[in-house]
Parts: C-alpha cells; structure tokens; sequence
C-alpha cells in the first residue's frame, strides 16, 4: 500500500465520510506525500499512515465542531491539521493561520485542488486580526497548554471553545494551566493515539492577581 492510500481500519472509522469527500481527502493526502518531499510538512519527515496519524486523528473532531456555527480558527495548521481536515469535512467558516510561508503556499493548493471553502492566514496568531471572536479555535501539536490559552484568549468569544488534540503530557500541561487560567474542561480519549486526548476547554478567564 502507497503513503497517500488509506488503510482498511481508517476507512471503518470514517464510513460515514461520503464517497466523494473521502476523495477530497485522499487529494490532500497524495498533495502532501507530493510536497513532503520538498519541505518538511509532518513530524520527522514520515509520509507513512497519514491517514491514521494525521486524517483520523483531525477527523475525530468533526462531531464536536460541527454543531458550533461563527466564525473558527486554526492556529499553527502547518501541514492543516486539524483544520483543514474539517473544512474539507464540511465544517464552515475556518480560518487556517500559519505563519511559515512554503506551507500557506501548501495549504493554498489544497484549498484549491479539493475546492474547499477556507481562509488562509499567512502569519503568527498575535497579528491575526479578527473581524469577530472565534466561537471555535482549534490546534494540535503547536505548544503546552498555558501557551495555546495565551494565543486562544484574546481571539476568543466569551461563549466560545477550544478544541486541542494533546499527548501523554496532557495531565501536567492541565496543571500548569490551571494556575493561570478559570476554565471547564472536558477530556475526551484519542481515536488515533491511545496516549492522546482531546481536551475541550469553555468558560475560559484569566486568574486575577488579586485572586
């Protein structure tokens, strides 16, 4: 089996992807195999079961941000993971942001190949202006959690949520967090990863000194 073919087990996971999304989907995956050969797209420079390691795992999160309508951000999508696996899903109004140049260039093409509906923001996500708070920002594989809150924060609306896909160090990274920050959270298990959680945080508010 090729890179860029999808595996009997990914295919079960994702039966309810129409035939012709999965097709959308598995033109991104040739896109990338293509393109990792020119600049380094995912981790350690590996193309071998992207669709487990990298199309499952972004999938996964299709059930929880297709109910939330307005506006959504992606930050560090580098090779468009999660984000653009949920645009090309059907989730609408995501806006990708990546501040490595060759990798927008990237994501554009892929945009533009599976003609899928999604901004792309060439730049850091402290000089992304938003035209409206982010009911959804999503990331994965970016920073620890104290530093994902600190770039989520300001672009997020008061009802809004965050969705990030996190390893093994998810429980100390909460920790960390939780001295800095007020927030729900609610942690949910990895379909991909076995050590990986997905963490959703609501209610998210800076601790106060005076606190």
């Amino acid at each position: 089996m090729s890179d860029s073919e999808i595996d009997a087990e990914t295919h079960a996971q994702l039966e309810d992807v129409s035939r012709e999304t999965l097709d959308r989907l598995g033109q991104y995956v040739a896109l990338l195999v293509q393109w990792q050969k020119k600049i380094n797209l995912v981790g350690g420079g590996e193309t071998d079961n992207i669709w487990r390691r990298h199309i499952l795992d972004s999938a996964q999160l299709l059930k929880l941000a297709r109910g939330i309508d307005g506006p959504k951000l992606d930050l560090g999508s580098g090779a468009g993971f999660p984000g653009m696996v949920l645009a090309i899903l059907g989730v609408p109004e995501i806006t990708l942001i990546e501040s490595n140049a060759r990798k927008c260039v990237f994501l554009r093409q892929v945009a533009r190949v599976t003609e899928t509906p999604v901004k792309i923001f060439q730049g850091r996500a402290e000089a992304f202006a938003a035209p409206a708070p982010a009911r959804l920002i999503t990331a994965r594989a970016l920073a620890p959690l104290d530093k994902l809150l600190d770039l989520a924060f300001p672009l997020l609306a008061p009802d809004g949520s965050c969705i990030f896909l996190k390893g093994a160090s998810f429980r100390q990274e909460l920790t960390e967090s939780h001295k800095r920050w007020h927030m729900n959270t609610e942690i949910l298990p990895s379909q991909s990863d076995a050590s990986g959680r997905i963490v959703i945080i609501k209610g998210l508010e800076p601790i106060h000194a005076d606190e």
